[in-house]
């Protein structure tokens, strides 16, 4: 193995990283990915150090060779049976923290068969995106431009549950004290674990600027819609100023 003692150009990194995330995104096993990712960062130092251009090592452009790369390996179905359930409690999780302020848990049929949609309708839009994203030579601003608003479609479409709910009536399923108190001890343990385990606080940090406004703007003299209004600026406005510095010091 060829030591690592001549940094990657700014370009050969970029593709390392889109190739990463477009392998995971494409659900490969995250050994294989390492090791192709390690691999292929060897090759690409050499040829920088003779002069050579990414082409000259993958043989076509970058996206081809993700494609084909992708194509050749397994998808890894036992890992995303682990991803898919956290993602789903994940998503859940926002409208928990957000129904914990008012009291005991209850929710309708409707909102529960939404959530489940929404969470769904989330996955296949990310993974889509970074695949796009990922097979695409863009610059930071225009993957954040096209990611965040990826992002918050879950929240825009929760706001519209939210809206359907209070006009479309369906059977109402109650949780009790009891049951309200086991799914806040789970949320919370599951909130920690998953920052933990990731390296990153965005999902509290998240969550707060979703549930916090409008509980604390609930305190206040405004009426309902101004409270809905002044919320929801709150909270996209909030989230969109710590993705922004988030990726500022990433690239710090």
């Amino acid at each position: 193995m060829m030591p690592k003692n001549v940094p990657l150009s700014k370009k050969s990194k970029q593709f390392l990283e889109n190739l990463r995330v477009y392998l995971f995104s494409t659900g490969k096993k995250e050994k294989e990915i390492d090791e192709i990712v390690e691999e292929l960062e060897n090759h690409l130092m050499q040829a920088e150090k003779d002069g050579k251009s990414i082409e000259h090592i993958i043989g076509q452009s970058p996206r081809a060779y993700m494609e084909q790369l992708a194509s050749e390996m397994p998808i890894d179905l036992k890992a995303w049976m682990k991803y898919i359930p956290m993602i789903l409690f994940g998503a859940f999780s926002f409208t928990v923290v957000r129904d914990l302020f008012e009291g005991t848990l209850a929710y309708s049929l409707l909102e529960i068969i939404g959530f489940l949609i929404i969470a769904i309708l989330f996955l296949t839009s990310i993974s889509l995106t970074f695949r796009y994203v990922a097979g695409k030579n863009l610059s930071t601003g225009k993957q954040f431009a096209i990611l965040y608003p990826v992002a918050l479609l879950p929240m825009a479409l929760f706001i519209g549950l939210i809206f359907l709910n209070q006009h479309v009536t369906t059977p109402v399923i109650s949780f009790g004290m009891i049951g309200t108190i086991i799914i806040a001890i789970v949320t919370l343990i599951f909130i920690i674990g998953i920052s933990i385990w990731s390296k990153t606080w965005v999902l509290p940090i998240v969550l707060t600027f979703v549930s916090l406004p409008d509980y604390l703007l609930g305190f206040t003299s405004l009426t309902e819609s101004a409270r809905l209004i002044t919320g929801t600026c709150i909270t996209f406005g909030g989230i969109f100023i710590y993705l922004w510095i988030s990726s500022k010091l990433a690239k710090a």
